[in-house]
């Protein structure tokens, strides 16, 4: 891939060309950074995206809400489903859509089960915003037709569990990352084992910026200014600020995950909460790897009956 580098000292502009598109970095006087991405010549073709199956859990009470419960890579809707019919959580209803299978760069290209495409879990590798949205729109459209009485929540494990916290940014800012309408009053979102997509970005230094560029470099600092403006966009909308703060969400992460780190699960928290989701719990589990385990979900649950309001899950 060829690109061209323009760098200057103090304030003026940083421009790195693609075959496809430009991105600018515009540095001014007062030392405050505005970034643009603009595309020249043809856009990447739109990719289509064909999901699985979905397994559906009745409540076996009341129903007050329901929960899509996204699987990892890999893995399919069913696998959670069984787990979750066991869960004594009577007045939920569960639906446990399957990703689509598609060629994952982690894999070498080979075709699973993915929610989005994902490269090595390391920290110049590139999201995939194209295919969040599109999962975080399917997810929406299972929401779309339950009751207006019941509350509706999202939770995953593993790159679920990072789907399921873009839909809370989406939820939040009100759009997808393309600018479409976001239609989902989410009521709870909770992450088991995952991480914010862009979030392992936020602490990267700057200092990058005076050393030669190649293309690894460049779509870090892109997808690192896609995340920095989550926080500009809840901050410039009274709306969205009060979505992000009031909307709750529960994190859980094993000390000795060797899948995705430990550390990508703290950033994560950290991101959404200095993005203003003061409603968050961060949850560590000393010597868990990349599982569930009965303590954790007995959180999981106890903290859906208290945010859902079920208090009569036990009954």
């Amino acid at each position: 891939m060829s690109y061209q580098q323009h760098f200057s000292m103090g304030s003026g502009l940083f421009m790195f060309s693609f075959w496809f598109c430009s991105f600018n970095l515009m540095v001014n006087e007062n030392g405050e950074v505005t970034s643009s991405l603009q595309y020249s010549g043809s856009r990447p073709a739109r990719r289509n995206f064909e999901f699985g199956r979905t397994y559906v859990v009745r409540p076996k009470g009341k129903h007050q809400a329901t929960v899509v419960w996204l699987h990892g890579l890999g893995d399919n809707g069913s696998s959670w489903s069984q787990l979750l019919e066991n869960l004594p959580l009577p007045n939920i209803k569960w639906i446990c859509p399957t990703a689509p299978t598609r060629p994952v760069a982690l894999l070498g290209g080979f075709p699973c089960t993915a929610w989005s495409d994902v490269g090595e879990i390391s920290e110049d590798s590139p999201d995939d915003w194209e295919g969040l949205d599109a999962s975080a729109a399917h997810i929406a459209n299972l929401l779309s037709t339950e009751p207006a009485d019941v509350k509706v929540a999202i939770g995953g494990f593993s790159m679920g569990a990072a789907t399921a916290l873009y839909s809370a940014t989406c939820a939040a800012l009100g759009q997808y990352g393309n600018g479409n309408a976001y239609p989902i009053n989410l009521r709870a979102v909770v992450g088991l084992s995952g991480w914010l997509p862009g979030s392992r970005y936020e602490h990267a230094e700057l200092s990058f910026l005076c050393k030669p560029f190649y293309p690894p470099a460049i779509t870090l600092m892109r997808d690192r200014w896609i995340l920095l403006s989550l926080r500009s966009k809840v901050e410039g909308s009274h709306e969205a600020a009060r979505r992000a703060a009031s909307l709750p969400i529960f994190l859980c992460h094993g000390t000795s995950d060797d899948v995705v780190p430990y550390n990508y699960g703290e950033k994560s928290a950290h991101s959404l909460n200095t993005a203003g989701f003061r409603n968050l719990i961060f949850k560590s589990y000393e010597g868990l790897g990349h599982y569930t385990v009965p303590k954790e979900m007995d959180e999981v649950r106890n903290w859906l009956t208290a945010r859902l309001g079920l208090e009569g899950s036990r009954s």
